[in-house]
Protein backbone atom coordinates (compact mmCIF):
# COMPACT_ATOMS: atom_id res chain seq x y z
CA UNK A 1 0.00 0.00 0.00
CA UNK A 2 2.94 2.34 0.58
CA UNK A 3 3.05 3.67 -2.99
CA UNK A 4 -0.72 3.87 -3.59
CA UNK A 5 -2.57 7.16 -3.79
CA UNK A 6 -4.66 7.61 -0.67
CA UNK A 7 -2.57 5.22 1.43
CA UNK A 8 0.87 6.82 1.38
CA UNK A 9 2.39 7.97 4.64
CA UNK A 10 5.48 9.77 3.36
CA UNK A 11 7.54 6.74 4.26
CA UNK A 12 7.29 4.28 7.14
CA UNK A 13 10.19 2.88 9.15
CA UNK A 14 9.40 -0.81 9.71
CA UNK A 15 11.14 -2.33 12.75
CA UNK A 16 11.31 -6.12 12.90
CA UNK A 17 12.24 -7.35 16.36
CA UNK A 18 13.32 -10.66 14.90
CA UNK A 19 13.49 -13.00 17.90
CA UNK A 20 13.26 -15.79 15.33
CA UNK A 21 15.09 -18.56 17.17
CA UNK A 22 13.27 -18.47 20.50
CA UNK A 23 9.88 -19.85 19.59
CA UNK A 24 8.46 -23.25 18.74
CA UNK A 25 8.24 -22.44 15.04
CA UNK A 26 11.66 -22.14 13.43
CA UNK A 27 12.26 -19.82 10.45
CA UNK A 28 12.39 -22.89 8.20
CA UNK A 29 8.84 -23.71 9.30
CA UNK A 30 7.40 -20.23 9.06
CA UNK A 31 8.25 -18.88 5.61
CA UNK A 32 9.56 -19.83 2.18
CA UNK A 33 12.03 -16.95 1.84
CA UNK A 34 15.52 -16.50 3.26
CA UNK A 35 14.48 -13.40 5.19
CA UNK A 36 11.16 -12.37 6.71
CA UNK A 37 11.73 -8.93 5.17
CA UNK A 38 11.92 -10.14 1.56
CA UNK A 39 8.41 -8.79 0.93
CA UNK A 40 9.89 -5.26 1.13
CA UNK A 41 11.86 -5.97 -2.06
CA UNK A 42 8.55 -5.60 -3.88
CA UNK A 43 8.71 -1.83 -3.44
CA UNK A 44 12.52 -1.67 -3.56
CA UNK A 45 12.71 -0.51 0.04
CA UNK A 46 16.17 -0.58 1.64
CA UNK A 47 16.50 -3.41 4.16
CA UNK A 48 19.05 -3.32 6.99
CA UNK A 49 19.90 -6.56 8.80
CA UNK A 50 21.55 -5.75 12.11
CA UNK A 51 22.73 -7.81 15.06
CA UNK A 52 20.65 -7.13 18.17
CA UNK A 53 23.72 -7.97 20.27
CA UNK A 54 25.38 -4.82 18.90
CA UNK A 55 23.25 -1.90 20.24
CA UNK A 56 25.58 0.81 18.92
CA UNK A 57 25.17 -0.47 15.38
CA UNK A 58 21.40 -0.76 15.89
CA UNK A 59 21.34 2.96 16.83
CA UNK A 60 23.53 3.86 13.85
CA UNK A 61 21.30 1.93 11.43
CA UNK A 62 18.19 3.56 12.94
CA UNK A 63 19.69 6.99 12.23
CA UNK A 64 20.54 6.02 8.64
CA UNK A 65 16.96 4.71 8.16
CA UNK A 66 15.48 7.94 9.52
CA UNK A 67 17.71 10.07 7.29
CA UNK A 68 16.66 7.99 4.25
CA UNK A 69 12.98 8.30 5.12
CA UNK A 70 13.24 12.06 5.64
CA UNK A 71 15.13 12.65 2.40
CA UNK A 72 13.22 10.36 0.04
CA UNK A 73 9.83 9.92 1.74
CA UNK A 74 9.95 6.16 1.15
CA UNK A 75 9.67 3.04 3.29
CA UNK A 76 12.74 1.51 4.93
CA UNK A 77 13.09 -1.71 6.94
CA UNK A 78 15.32 -2.59 9.91
CA UNK A 79 15.59 -6.29 10.69
CA UNK A 80 17.04 -6.66 14.21
CA UNK A 81 18.35 -10.20 14.69
CA UNK A 82 17.92 -11.28 18.31
CA UNK A 83 16.40 -14.10 20.39
CA UNK A 84 13.87 -14.84 23.13
CA UNK A 85 15.62 -15.72 26.37
CA UNK A 86 12.45 -17.26 27.85
CA UNK A 87 10.92 -18.73 24.71
CA UNK A 88 7.31 -17.77 24.08
CA UNK A 89 6.90 -16.14 27.50
CA UNK A 90 8.32 -16.24 31.01
CA UNK A 91 6.38 -19.41 31.90
CA UNK A 92 7.19 -21.25 28.68
CA UNK A 93 9.66 -24.15 28.48
CA UNK A 94 11.30 -23.85 25.05
CA UNK A 95 13.73 -26.69 25.85
CA UNK A 96 10.88 -29.11 25.12
CA UNK A 97 11.23 -28.40 21.40
CA UNK A 98 14.69 -26.76 21.16
CA UNK A 99 16.92 -28.32 23.87
CA UNK A 100 20.31 -27.66 22.24
CA UNK A 101 19.52 -24.07 21.37
CA UNK A 102 18.24 -23.21 24.83
CA UNK A 103 21.19 -24.87 26.48
CA UNK A 104 23.34 -22.36 24.58
CA UNK A 105 21.03 -19.42 25.37
CA UNK A 106 21.03 -20.30 29.07
CA UNK A 107 24.77 -19.86 29.22
CA UNK A 108 24.79 -16.77 27.00
CA UNK A 109 25.54 -13.53 28.92
CA UNK A 110 22.85 -10.86 29.23
CA UNK A 111 23.17 -8.09 26.67
CA UNK A 112 23.32 -5.48 29.48
CA UNK A 113 26.33 -7.24 31.07
CA UNK A 114 28.03 -7.77 27.72
CA UNK A 115 27.57 -4.16 26.65
CA UNK A 116 28.75 -2.85 30.04
CA UNK A 117 31.96 -4.84 29.65
CA UNK A 118 32.49 -3.45 26.13
CA UNK A 119 31.91 0.11 27.38
CA UNK A 120 34.37 -0.42 30.24
CA UNK A 121 36.98 -1.75 27.81
CA UNK A 122 36.57 1.39 25.71
CA UNK A 123 36.94 3.56 28.81
CA UNK A 124 33.45 5.04 28.38
CA UNK A 125 32.19 4.00 31.84
CA UNK A 126 33.68 1.97 34.62
CA UNK A 127 32.17 -1.25 35.92
CA UNK A 128 31.02 0.54 39.08
CA UNK A 129 29.40 3.32 37.05
CA UNK A 130 27.53 0.78 34.91
CA UNK A 131 26.32 -1.00 38.05
CA UNK A 132 25.14 2.32 39.51
CA UNK A 133 23.27 3.21 36.31
CA UNK A 134 21.50 -0.16 36.41
CA UNK A 135 20.68 0.21 40.12
CA UNK A 136 19.19 3.68 39.62
CA UNK A 137 16.94 2.42 36.84
CA UNK A 138 15.80 -0.54 38.92
CA UNK A 139 15.05 1.78 41.86
CA UNK A 140 12.94 4.03 39.64
CA UNK A 141 11.00 1.04 38.32
CA UNK A 142 10.38 -0.33 41.79
CA UNK A 143 9.21 3.08 43.04
CA UNK A 144 6.84 3.42 40.08
CA UNK A 145 5.45 -0.06 40.75
CA UNK A 146 4.76 0.79 44.40
CA UNK A 147 3.06 4.05 43.36
CA UNK A 148 0.79 2.25 40.91
CA UNK A 149 -0.14 -0.32 43.56
CA UNK A 150 -0.90 2.48 46.02
CA UNK A 151 -3.10 4.34 43.50
CA UNK A 152 -4.87 1.12 42.56
CA UNK A 153 -5.69 0.35 46.20
CA UNK A 154 -6.96 3.92 46.69
CA UNK A 155 -9.12 3.69 43.55
CA UNK A 156 -10.70 0.43 44.75
CA UNK A 157 -11.73 2.12 48.00
CA UNK A 158 -13.35 4.89 45.97
CA UNK A 159 -14.99 2.27 43.67
CA UNK A 160 -13.56 3.86 40.55
CA UNK A 161 -10.79 2.62 38.32
CA UNK A 162 -10.14 6.23 37.29
CA UNK A 163 -10.35 7.94 40.69
CA UNK A 164 -8.00 10.89 40.82
CA UNK A 165 -7.39 10.82 37.07
CA UNK A 166 -7.30 14.16 35.25
CA UNK A 167 -8.07 12.51 31.90
CA UNK A 168 -11.19 13.66 30.09
CA UNK A 169 -13.29 10.78 28.78
CA UNK A 170 -15.99 11.14 26.16
CA UNK A 171 -19.57 11.34 27.49
CA UNK A 172 -21.79 8.23 27.50
CA UNK A 173 -23.97 7.29 24.56
CA UNK A 174 -27.27 9.14 24.37
CA UNK A 175 -30.46 8.77 22.31
CA UNK A 176 -30.99 12.53 22.49
CA UNK A 177 -31.92 13.97 19.13
CA UNK A 178 -29.32 15.94 17.18
CA UNK A 179 -30.14 18.63 14.67
CA UNK A 180 -28.85 17.26 11.37
CA UNK A 181 -31.15 19.14 9.00
CA UNK A 182 -29.67 21.57 6.48
CA UNK A 183 -31.05 24.78 5.04
CA UNK A 184 -32.64 24.99 1.61
CA UNK A 185 -29.76 27.25 0.57
CA UNK A 186 -27.18 24.61 1.55
CA UNK A 187 -29.10 21.89 -0.28
CA UNK A 188 -29.24 24.05 -3.40
CA UNK A 189 -25.55 24.90 -3.22
CA UNK A 190 -24.49 21.25 -2.97
CA UNK A 191 -27.02 20.09 -5.56
CA UNK A 192 -25.84 22.70 -8.04
CA UNK A 193 -22.23 21.58 -7.60
CA UNK A 194 -22.91 17.85 -8.03
CA UNK A 195 -24.99 18.41 -11.18
CA UNK A 196 -22.44 20.68 -12.91
CA UNK A 197 -19.15 20.22 -14.78
CA UNK A 198 -16.81 22.72 -16.47
CA UNK A 199 -17.94 23.80 -19.95
CA UNK A 200 -15.06 22.14 -21.77
CA UNK A 201 -15.35 18.87 -19.82
CA UNK A 202 -16.73 16.02 -21.98
CA UNK A 203 -18.68 13.71 -19.65
CA UNK A 204 -19.33 10.16 -20.82
CA UNK A 205 -22.76 10.25 -22.49
CA UNK A 206 -24.47 7.67 -20.31
CA UNK A 207 -23.19 9.33 -17.12
CA UNK A 208 -24.42 12.69 -18.36
CA UNK A 209 -27.93 11.29 -18.94
CA UNK A 210 -28.32 8.93 -15.99
CA UNK A 211 -26.45 10.90 -13.34
CA UNK A 212 -26.05 14.61 -14.03
CA UNK A 213 -29.25 15.30 -15.98
CA UNK A 214 -31.29 12.97 -13.81
CA UNK A 215 -30.04 14.57 -10.60
CA UNK A 216 -30.61 18.03 -12.04
CA UNK A 217 -34.27 17.13 -12.64
CA UNK A 218 -34.61 15.65 -9.15
CA UNK A 219 -33.22 18.83 -7.63
CA UNK A 220 -35.50 21.12 -9.67
CA UNK A 221 -38.56 18.95 -8.84
CA UNK A 222 -37.77 18.71 -5.13
CA UNK A 223 -37.37 14.94 -5.31
CA UNK A 224 -37.49 12.02 -5.32
CA UNK A 225 -33.89 11.93 -4.05
CA UNK A 226 -32.20 8.54 -4.34
CA UNK A 227 -29.47 7.02 -2.14
CA UNK A 228 -26.49 8.38 -4.09
CA UNK A 229 -27.86 11.91 -4.22
CA UNK A 230 -28.64 11.86 -0.48
CA UNK A 231 -25.09 10.76 0.21
CA UNK A 232 -23.71 13.60 -1.91
CA UNK A 233 -25.88 16.06 0.04
CA UNK A 234 -24.55 14.67 3.34
CA UNK A 235 -20.93 14.86 2.22
CA UNK A 236 -21.31 18.27 0.60
CA UNK A 237 -23.09 19.86 3.56
CA UNK A 238 -20.42 18.57 5.97
CA UNK A 239 -17.67 19.93 3.72
CA UNK A 240 -19.31 23.36 3.77
CA UNK A 241 -19.56 23.18 7.57
CA UNK A 242 -15.83 22.54 7.91
CA UNK A 243 -15.75 18.74 8.23
CA UNK A 244 -13.39 16.89 5.84
CA UNK A 245 -14.63 13.62 4.36
CA UNK A 246 -12.64 10.53 3.37
CA UNK A 247 -14.21 7.59 1.51
CA UNK A 248 -12.16 4.50 0.74
CA UNK A 249 -12.97 1.07 -0.68
CA UNK A 250 -13.03 -1.17 -3.71
CA UNK A 251 -14.42 0.72 -6.71
CA UNK A 252 -16.02 3.30 -4.41
CA UNK A 253 -15.39 6.28 -6.70
CA UNK A 254 -17.97 4.95 -9.10
CA UNK A 255 -19.75 2.84 -6.50
CA UNK A 256 -20.10 -0.91 -6.93
CA UNK A 257 -23.59 -0.39 -8.32
CA UNK A 258 -22.73 2.79 -10.28
CA UNK A 259 -24.85 4.80 -7.86
CA UNK A 260 -22.21 7.27 -6.68
CA UNK A 261 -20.00 8.48 -9.57
CA UNK A 262 -18.13 10.87 -7.29
CA UNK A 263 -15.31 11.10 -9.84
CA UNK A 264 -16.21 11.97 -13.44
CA UNK A 265 -13.94 11.31 -16.41
CA UNK A 266 -13.47 13.19 -19.68
CA UNK A 267 -14.27 10.63 -22.36
CA UNK A 268 -11.41 11.81 -24.59
CA UNK A 269 -8.60 12.75 -22.22
CA UNK A 270 -9.66 10.78 -19.10
CA UNK A 271 -9.10 13.97 -17.15
CA UNK A 272 -10.87 13.71 -13.78
CA UNK A 273 -13.37 16.09 -12.24
CA UNK A 274 -14.67 15.71 -8.69
CA UNK A 275 -17.84 17.78 -8.13
CA UNK A 276 -17.69 17.56 -4.33
CA UNK A 277 -14.29 19.28 -4.44
CA UNK A 278 -15.82 22.23 -6.25
CA UNK A 279 -18.71 23.40 -4.08
CA UNK A 280 -17.04 26.44 -2.51
CA UNK A 281 -13.53 27.93 -2.25
CA UNK A 282 -13.90 27.77 1.57
CA UNK A 283 -15.03 24.16 1.82
CA UNK A 284 -13.08 21.38 3.54
CA UNK A 285 -11.21 18.53 1.81
CA UNK A 286 -13.03 15.64 0.12
CA UNK A 287 -11.00 12.48 -0.55
CA UNK A 288 -12.28 9.39 -2.34
CA UNK A 289 -10.03 6.46 -3.25
CA UNK A 290 -10.46 3.12 -4.99
CA UNK A 291 -8.65 0.77 -2.65
CA UNK A 292 -6.44 -2.27 -3.18
CA UNK A 293 -8.27 -5.58 -2.94
CA UNK A 294 -7.45 -6.30 0.68
CA UNK A 295 -10.27 -5.57 3.10
CA UNK A 296 -8.12 -6.38 6.14
CA UNK A 297 -5.36 -3.94 5.18
CA UNK A 298 -7.58 -1.11 3.99
CA UNK A 299 -10.03 -1.17 6.90
CA UNK A 300 -7.05 -1.23 9.25
CA UNK A 301 -5.59 1.80 7.49
CA UNK A 302 -8.88 3.72 7.55
CA UNK A 303 -9.51 2.82 11.17
CA UNK A 304 -6.09 4.25 11.99
CA UNK A 305 -6.93 7.31 9.91
CA UNK A 306 -10.09 7.87 11.96
CA UNK A 307 -8.01 7.73 15.15
CA UNK A 308 -5.38 10.15 13.88
CA UNK A 309 -7.89 12.58 12.31
CA UNK A 310 -10.97 12.41 14.59
CA UNK A 311 -12.60 15.54 13.15
CA UNK A 312 -12.89 13.88 9.73
CA UNK A 313 -15.81 11.73 8.58
CA UNK A 314 -13.79 8.62 7.70
CA UNK A 315 -15.61 5.88 5.78
CA UNK A 316 -14.67 2.41 4.54
CA UNK A 317 -16.99 0.75 2.05
CA UNK A 318 -17.01 -2.94 1.22
CA UNK A 319 -17.71 -3.76 -2.41
CA UNK A 320 -20.22 -6.29 -1.12
CA UNK A 321 -21.06 -6.50 2.56
CA UNK A 322 -19.80 -10.03 2.94
CA UNK A 323 -16.35 -8.83 1.85
CA UNK A 324 -16.13 -7.61 5.44
CA UNK A 325 -15.24 -11.25 6.21
CA UNK A 326 -11.70 -10.44 5.10
CA UNK A 327 -11.47 -7.59 7.62
CA UNK A 328 -12.85 -9.52 10.59
CA UNK A 329 -9.64 -9.21 12.62
CA UNK A 330 -9.79 -5.41 12.49
CA UNK A 331 -13.47 -5.47 13.43
CA UNK A 332 -13.02 -7.84 16.38
CA UNK A 333 -9.72 -6.59 17.77
CA UNK A 334 -10.19 -2.87 17.27
CA UNK A 335 -13.49 -1.46 16.05
CA UNK A 336 -15.70 -3.40 18.46
CA UNK A 337 -13.45 -3.43 21.50
CA UNK A 338 -10.80 -0.68 21.44
CA UNK A 339 -12.80 1.74 23.57
CA UNK A 340 -13.39 -0.92 26.21
CA UNK A 341 -9.79 -2.19 26.17
CA UNK A 342 -7.84 1.01 25.74
CA UNK A 343 -10.29 3.92 26.04
CA UNK A 344 -9.64 4.70 22.37
CA UNK A 345 -12.85 5.87 20.66
CA UNK A 346 -13.25 6.05 16.89
CA UNK A 347 -15.92 7.42 14.57
CA UNK A 348 -15.07 5.10 11.63
CA UNK A 349 -18.05 4.38 9.37
CA UNK A 350 -18.43 1.03 7.63
CA UNK A 351 -20.74 0.81 4.61
CA UNK A 352 -21.69 -2.81 3.94
CA UNK A 353 -24.04 -3.57 1.01
CA UNK A 354 -26.62 -6.01 2.35
CA UNK A 355 -29.88 -7.45 1.06
CA UNK A 356 -31.39 -10.54 -0.49
CA UNK A 357 -31.95 -10.06 -4.22
CA UNK A 358 -31.11 -13.56 -5.43
CA UNK A 359 -27.42 -12.83 -6.01
CA UNK A 360 -26.17 -15.91 -4.20
CA UNK A 361 -24.38 -16.62 -0.93
CA UNK A 362 -21.29 -14.44 -1.47
CA UNK A 363 -23.21 -11.31 -2.47
CA UNK A 364 -26.19 -11.19 -0.13
CA UNK A 365 -25.27 -10.88 3.51
CA UNK A 366 -23.01 -8.43 5.33
CA UNK A 367 -23.27 -10.81 8.30
CA UNK A 368 -25.41 -8.50 10.40
CA UNK A 369 -25.50 -11.16 13.12
CA UNK A 370 -21.74 -10.93 13.68
CA UNK A 371 -21.84 -7.23 14.40
CA UNK A 372 -24.81 -7.58 16.73
CA UNK A 373 -23.03 -10.37 18.58
CA UNK A 374 -20.15 -7.96 19.22
CA UNK A 375 -22.44 -5.23 20.54
CA UNK A 376 -22.19 -4.42 24.25
CA UNK A 377 -21.53 -1.42 26.49
CA UNK A 378 -22.73 0.88 23.69
CA UNK A 379 -19.51 0.16 21.80
CA UNK A 380 -20.79 0.83 18.30
CA UNK A 381 -23.91 1.67 16.29
CA UNK A 382 -25.48 -0.83 13.91
CA UNK A 383 -28.05 0.51 11.44
CA UNK A 384 -30.13 -1.05 8.68
CA UNK A 385 -31.78 1.87 6.93
CA UNK A 386 -34.76 2.19 4.60
CA UNK A 387 -34.62 5.69 3.11
CA UNK A 388 -31.98 7.99 1.60
CA UNK A 389 -32.89 10.73 4.10
CA UNK A 390 -32.20 8.37 7.00
CA UNK A 391 -28.78 7.67 5.49
CA UNK A 392 -28.18 11.41 5.10
CA UNK A 393 -29.06 12.17 8.72
CA UNK A 394 -27.14 9.28 10.28
CA UNK A 395 -23.94 10.33 8.46
CA UNK A 396 -24.34 13.91 9.65
CA UNK A 397 -25.21 12.74 13.17
CA UNK A 398 -21.86 10.93 13.25
CA UNK A 399 -20.13 14.32 13.23
CA UNK A 400 -22.57 16.54 15.10
CA UNK A 401 -22.66 14.65 18.40
CA UNK A 402 -20.26 15.28 21.24
CA UNK A 403 -18.80 11.77 21.28
CA UNK A 404 -17.42 9.22 18.85
CA UNK A 405 -18.65 5.71 18.16
CA UNK A 406 -18.03 3.40 15.17
CA UNK A 407 -21.02 3.27 12.84
CA UNK A 408 -21.90 0.12 10.89
CA UNK A 409 -24.49 0.58 8.12
CA UNK A 410 -26.14 -2.22 6.17
CA UNK A 411 -26.44 -0.28 2.91
CA UNK A 412 -28.91 -1.38 0.21
CA UNK A 413 -28.52 -2.60 -3.33
CA UNK A 414 -31.94 -2.81 -4.99
CA UNK A 415 -33.16 0.19 -2.98
CA UNK A 416 -30.46 2.49 -4.35
CA UNK A 417 -32.77 3.71 -7.12
CA UNK A 418 -36.14 2.40 -5.94
CA UNK A 419 -38.81 5.12 -6.14
CA UNK A 420 -40.64 3.66 -3.15
CA UNK A 421 -37.54 4.24 -1.03
CA UNK A 422 -36.83 7.79 -2.25
CA UNK A 423 -36.92 10.97 -0.16
CA UNK A 424 -38.21 14.52 -0.70
CA UNK A 425 -36.31 17.77 -0.25
CA UNK A 426 -38.05 18.54 3.05
CA UNK A 427 -36.75 15.25 4.43
CA UNK A 428 -33.29 16.85 4.41
CA UNK A 429 -34.25 20.37 5.47
CA UNK A 430 -36.98 19.66 8.05
CA UNK A 431 -36.29 16.26 9.57
CA UNK A 432 -33.80 14.19 11.58
CA UNK A 433 -32.63 10.62 12.05
CA UNK A 434 -35.31 8.31 13.46
CA UNK A 435 -33.96 5.22 15.21
CA UNK A 436 -37.38 3.55 15.09
CA UNK A 437 -40.03 4.49 12.52
CA UNK A 438 -43.68 3.89 13.31
CA UNK A 439 -46.07 2.90 10.53
CA UNK A 440 -47.25 6.02 8.64
CA UNK A 441 -50.01 4.04 6.88
CA UNK A 442 -51.95 3.17 10.04
CA UNK A 443 -55.00 5.42 10.38
CA UNK A 444 -56.58 3.94 13.49
CA UNK A 445 -54.20 2.25 15.98
CA UNK A 446 -57.14 0.64 17.79
CA UNK A 447 -57.86 -1.56 14.77
CA UNK A 448 -54.32 -2.99 14.68
CA UNK A 449 -54.21 -6.61 15.83
CA UNK A 450 -50.75 -7.49 14.47
CA UNK A 451 -47.39 -5.72 14.73
CA UNK A 452 -44.63 -6.79 12.37
CA UNK A 453 -41.18 -5.55 13.40
CA UNK A 454 -38.47 -5.48 10.74
CA UNK A 455 -35.29 -3.75 9.61
CA UNK A 456 -33.98 -2.75 6.21
CA UNK A 457 -35.10 -3.66 2.70
CA UNK A 458 -37.66 -6.29 3.71
CA UNK A 459 -39.90 -3.44 4.88
CA UNK A 460 -40.93 -2.68 1.30
CA UNK A 461 -41.69 -6.33 0.57
CA UNK A 462 -43.85 -6.36 3.71
CA UNK A 463 -45.77 -3.26 2.59
CA UNK A 464 -46.63 -4.98 -0.70
CA UNK A 465 -47.43 -8.23 1.11
CA UNK A 466 -49.79 -6.43 3.51
CA UNK A 467 -51.75 -5.02 0.60
CA UNK A 468 -52.01 -8.46 -0.99
CA UNK A 469 -53.12 -9.95 2.33
CA UNK A 470 -55.65 -7.11 2.72
CA UNK A 471 -54.37 -6.33 6.23
CA UNK A 472 -53.55 -2.65 5.75
CA UNK A 473 -55.93 -1.56 8.49
CA UNK A 474 -55.11 -4.34 10.96
CA UNK A 475 -51.31 -4.75 10.65
CA UNK A 476 -48.68 -2.19 11.63
CA UNK A 477 -45.15 -2.49 10.23
CA UNK A 478 -42.53 -0.98 12.54
CA UNK A 479 -39.01 -0.33 11.27
CA UNK A 480 -35.98 -0.64 13.55
CA UNK A 481 -33.54 1.57 11.68
CA UNK A 482 -30.95 1.37 14.45
CA UNK A 483 -30.65 -2.09 15.94
CA UNK A 484 -27.96 -1.13 18.44
CA UNK A 485 -27.96 0.74 20.72
CA UNK A 486 -31.70 0.05 20.71
CA UNK A 487 -33.90 3.00 21.66
CA UNK A 488 -35.94 1.19 24.32
CA UNK A 489 -38.14 4.16 25.22
CA UNK A 490 -39.11 4.80 21.60
CA UNK A 491 -39.83 1.11 21.00
CA UNK A 492 -42.00 0.99 24.12
CA UNK A 493 -43.83 4.13 23.04
CA UNK A 494 -44.60 2.72 19.58
CA UNK A 495 -45.69 -0.65 20.96
CA UNK A 496 -48.10 0.92 23.47
CA UNK A 497 -49.82 2.75 20.64
CA UNK A 498 -51.24 -0.59 19.45
CA UNK A 499 -53.01 -1.74 22.60
CA UNK A 500 -55.18 -4.30 20.80
CA UNK A 501 -52.34 -6.09 19.01
CA UNK A 502 -52.41 -9.82 19.75
CA UNK A 503 -49.71 -10.95 17.30
CA UNK A 504 -46.14 -9.66 17.54
CA UNK A 505 -43.85 -10.78 14.70
CA UNK A 506 -40.21 -10.26 13.79
CA UNK A 507 -39.67 -10.60 10.03
CA UNK A 508 -36.29 -10.76 8.33
CA UNK A 509 -34.83 -11.88 5.00
CA UNK A 510 -31.83 -13.61 6.55
CA UNK A 511 -31.87 -17.21 7.74
CA UNK A 512 -33.07 -17.88 11.28
CA UNK A 513 -29.55 -18.46 12.62
CA UNK A 514 -28.42 -15.21 10.99
CA UNK A 515 -29.64 -11.63 10.80
CA UNK A 516 -31.01 -9.84 13.86
CA UNK A 517 -33.47 -12.47 15.15
CA UNK A 518 -31.54 -14.02 18.05
CA UNK A 519 -30.29 -10.59 19.12
CA UNK A 520 -33.48 -8.56 18.83
CA UNK A 521 -36.21 -11.01 19.94
CA UNK A 522 -35.33 -10.97 23.66
CA UNK A 523 -34.90 -7.18 23.57
CA UNK A 524 -38.34 -6.68 22.04
CA UNK A 525 -39.77 -9.03 24.66
CA UNK A 526 -38.07 -7.19 27.51
CA UNK A 527 -39.18 -3.75 26.31
CA UNK A 528 -42.73 -4.47 25.12
CA UNK A 529 -43.67 -7.46 27.27
CA UNK A 530 -44.48 -9.49 24.15
CA UNK A 531 -42.06 -12.06 22.75
CA UNK A 532 -42.26 -11.89 18.95
CA UNK A 533 -42.68 -14.95 16.76
CA UNK A 534 -40.33 -15.51 13.83
CA UNK A 535 -41.07 -15.03 10.13
CA UNK A 536 -38.17 -15.61 7.79
CA UNK A 537 -35.94 -18.17 6.16
CA UNK A 538 -35.18 -21.42 7.98
CA UNK A 539 -31.75 -22.11 9.45
CA UNK A 540 -28.95 -22.60 6.95
CA UNK A 541 -25.19 -23.05 6.80
CA UNK A 542 -25.02 -20.81 3.72
CA UNK A 543 -26.01 -17.12 3.81
CA UNK A 544 -28.22 -17.52 0.74
CA UNK A 545 -29.30 -19.90 -1.97
CA UNK A 546 -27.55 -19.86 -5.32
CA UNK A 547 -30.82 -20.29 -7.22
CA UNK A 548 -32.77 -17.17 -8.19
CA UNK A 549 -35.92 -19.27 -8.52
CA UNK A 550 -35.55 -20.73 -5.05
CA UNK A 551 -34.74 -17.26 -3.71
CA UNK A 552 -38.05 -15.88 -5.01
CA UNK A 553 -39.93 -18.79 -3.47
CA UNK A 554 -38.28 -18.25 -0.09
CA UNK A 555 -38.92 -14.51 -0.21
CA UNK A 556 -42.62 -15.03 -0.98
CA UNK A 557 -42.90 -17.60 1.81
CA UNK A 558 -41.36 -15.40 4.50
CA UNK A 559 -43.57 -12.43 3.56
CA UNK A 560 -46.65 -14.66 3.74
CA UNK A 561 -45.51 -15.94 7.13
CA UNK A 562 -45.34 -12.40 8.48
CA UNK A 563 -49.12 -12.04 8.07
CA UNK A 564 -50.18 -15.56 9.02
CA UNK A 565 -47.80 -16.89 11.68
Amino acid sequence: MSQLQGYRTGGTIHLVVNNQIGFTTLPADSRSTAYCTDIAKMVEAPIFHVNGEDPLTVVEVAQIALDYRQKFGRDVVIDIYCYRRHGHNETDEPAFTQPNLYSTIKGHPLLSAKFAAEAEALGTVSGDEAANIKARHIDRLEAALKEVAKESASAKKKKSAFAGSTAIFQPPYSHDQVNTAITKATLDKVAKAVTSVPKDFRVVGKIKRTVLERRLKIWKDGGPYDWGFAEALAFGSLLLEGTPVRLSGQDCRRGTFSHRNSVLYDEQTRERYIPLKNISPKQETFCVYNSPLSEYAVLGFDYGYSMDFPSMLCIWEAQFGDFGNGAQIIIDQFIASAESKWRRPSSIVMLLPHGYEGQGPEHSSARLERFLQLCAQENMQVCNLTTPAQYFHVLRRQIHRGYRKPLVIMTPKSLLRAEEAASKAEDFTNSRFEEIIDDPAVKDPKKVTRIVYCSGKVYYDLVRGREEAKQTATTAIVRLEQLYPLHDDRLREVSKRYKNARSHVWCQEEHQNMGAWTFIAPKIAAVTGHHPVYAGRAESASPATGSSGRHKEQQAELIQQAFTV
